[in-house]
């Protein structure tokens, strides 16, 4: 029999190159280039990167232009280490656009140092959807300039809106849109149109005004015109400012003018709503020859129904000094009272109303009617409308 032998050199070469293998996927990973890495062709669903250990050197690791546009969905990394060294790792040019729904880092180690790490050329605008990083610690990592569009969440910058809320698209023809209290508007309104039978009179109170609900002028006059014998007409004619003092209550100012005693004043008052919703005005007039006038009246509406209202009026007149020319005297000189029942149609705008009326004389001015035979008492049936626009 022939025996062949085998050189030992060779058999300690085998075995030494053996030893060495684990060490070399251990060794040093710095500057590898995965720049032109192509992977947006491949299936990477269903990849085990469980058991991969990257705890080397990886700094100055290039993926630049690594592309992994390809399907990465149910890519497992749970357990992959990356606790070493990744400080200036380039990721500037790297393509994540692809799938990568239900991609697992829950157990991911990235606890190495991968300071100076740079992601701002990362592009991540592919479908993440699903990822899972509850474990994965990036602690140091800078990813200032990273573009992550295609995710969801996040604040928006300070400057994110336009103070008018615009966004710099313009208001077309119509302009921009002004609060309705800001805006110029007017009114009337007759609060009073009636005739009165017994007295063969009829009586009127209405206000005109212009303005905002902060400003406004307003032009009111009420009075009497007879219908028979002389026809005369007793009216007295303010034009003021109007501007609300509270919630409830608005104050008055300006001028007047009294036919009945043919003189001029300076006016002043104030109306409003008092508690149970008693419309409430008190106006004092200063005459040219020193006379002061003062005029309360109180209201109230007695709602039956959406249309039938009974309102009750009261009102009461006094003067600061006797006037006889003019049958006034010193204190309260009359009080008037009428009960309406108005039936609201068109939108509550127009209501006709059928009622009473009474006024008597008060005081020193009781005396002086009966010395110019004049009635002390009165009372009228009264018929009418009321109405705004």
């Amino acid at each position: 029999m022939k025996i062949y032998k085998v050189g030992l050199p060779f058999i300690g070469m085998s075995s030494l190159m053996l030893l060495m293998s684990p060490l070399a996927n251990a060794a040093e990973m710095s500057n590898m280039d995965h720049g032109s890495m192509d992977m947006s062709g491949m299936d990477m669903s269903g990849m085990d990167h469980s058991s991969m250990d990257m705890s080397g050197n990886m700094s100055d690791m290039d993926h630049s232009g690594m592309d992994m546009s390809g399907n990465m969905s149910d890519m497992d990394h749970s357990g992959m280490d990356m606790s070493g060294d990744m400080s200036d790792m380039d990721h500037s040019g790297m393509d994540m656009s692809g799938d990568m729904s239900d991609m697992d880092h829950s157990g991911m180690d990235m606890s190495g140092d991968m300071s100076d790490m740079d992601h701002s050329g990362m592009d991540m605008s592919g479908d993440m959807s699903g990822m899972d990083h509850s474990g994965m610690d990036m602690s140091g990592m800078d990813h200032g300039s990273m573009d992550m569009s295609g995710m969801q969440g996040g604040e928006a910058p300070a400057d994110a809106r336009s103070p008018d809320y615009s966004n710099g698209v313009p208001y077309g023809r119509f302009g921009k849109p002004v609060m309705m209290g800001s805006l110029p508007l007017w009114g009337v309104s007759v609060d009073d149109l009636g005739y009165q039978f017994d007295d063969d009179q009829i009586n009127y109170e209405f206000d005109t005004w212009y303005g905002t609900d902060s400003n406004r002028v307003t032009l009111r006059s009420e009075g009497s015109i007879q219908t028979k014998d002389d026809k005369e007409i007793d009216s007295l004619t303010s034009l003021s400012y109007w501007k609300p003092l509270s919630i409830f209550w608005n104050g008055e100012a300006g001028v007047a003018y009294d036919t009945e005693n043919d003189k001029s004043a300076v006016m002043a008052g104030i109306a409003g709503t008092a508690p149970y919703f008693i419309e409430t005005d008190a106006r004092a007039y200063l005459y040219t020859d020193g006379q002061v006038r003062l005029d309360l009246g109180a209201e109230y509406e007695w709602r039956l129904d959406q249309h039938w209202v009974v309102i009750p009026e009261v009102e009461l007149t006094a003067f600061s000094k006797d006037d006889t020319d003019n049958h006034i005297t010193k204190g309260f000189n009359e009080f008037g009272a009428d009960v309406r029942l108005t039936y609201e149609m068109l939108s509550r705008q127009l209501a006709p109303y059928v009622g009473i009326s009474y006024e008597t004389a008060l005081g020193n001015a009781r005396d002086l009617r009966r010395q110019e035979d004049e009635a002390v008492d009165s009372s009228s049936v009264t018929a009418g409308v009321k109405f705004w626009f």
